[in-house]
């Protein structure tokens, strides 16, 4: 099972192009230490929330967008010793002397595969989600993603990702626990969906909405869940 760095950063909207580039630039340099694959997509449908959301997660402005991406590697290993030559590499601090977004406001965090439904193919939209799990409902959680994931690949789904947190550092400003709210004794859980188009994603939720095995208890506060829709401006 893989190892994934999650992360979700406000982006202004006239920067698009530009944090596009910065992040292509990044690529080799994540390949060279690991990397099997990394994705950034661009907020398309991203709701306000009562109590939480991913808005609020990283005190977006007005004018600016939400960015959900993450990097995947074959193992918190190979993660590991990915984030440390990274942090010692002058080519990194070279390109990111000039982000096209405020990196202090920037969530991150380390996480584990475990749940994944379908195959991964061509993507061309992403629904991404960040929850609070009890660390007593982990097995819970896992039977409850299988379920569901394997439904929604059913309904035109190409892979459903659930990763539960393994390494998520308290932030001065922002971070994935405040993010959802997350109590000392809950996970923080990020998770994803690939559709090969929105238009099978809208297509596809209605049939998953109207679907009565979805009608299953969530061994987790609902409330505090947030999501969004993303279209990909990079997968690498």
């Amino acid at each position: 099972m893989t190892y994934v760095q999650g992360f979700v950063v406000a982006v202004p909207a006239a920067n698009k192009e530009a944090y596009r580039k910065l992040a292509a630039d990044f690529v080799p340099l994540f390949k060279e230490f690991g990397a099997i694959r990394v994705v950034e997509a661009w907020g398309d449908d991203v709701p306000d929330g009562k109590l939480t959301d991913f808005k609020g997660a990283v005190k977006a402005e007005p004018n600016e967008v939400i960015v959900f991406s993450w990097v995947e590697y074959a193992d918190k290993a190979t993660a590991d010793a990915a984030s440390q030559k990274m942090m010692s590499d002058p080519r990194m601090k070279e390109m990111g002397a000039n982000m096209p977004f405020d990196g202090k406001r920037m969530i991150h965090g380390g996480f584990s595969s475990i749940a994944q439904q379908g195959m991964r193919g061509c993507m061309a939209y992403v629904d991404g989600m960040v929850a609070a799990v009890p660390v007593g409902s982990k097995d819970a959680y896992r039977d409850f993603a299988t379920h569901h994931g394997a439904i929604l690949c059913e309904h035109g789904a190409a892979r459903v990702v659930d990763t539960w947190g393994e390494d998520v550092p308290d932030g001065k400003v922002t971070d994935f626990k405040r993010a959802v709210k997350a109590t000392d004794d809950e996970k923080v859980v990020y998770s994803w969906i690939e559709w090969p188009s929105k238009e099978v994603r809208d297509a596809g939720w209605q049939k998953v909405m109207s679907d009565p095995r979805m009608q299953r208890e969530m061994p987790f506060d609902g409330k505090r869940l947030i999501h969004g829709g993303f279209a990909p401006i990079l997968d690498a």
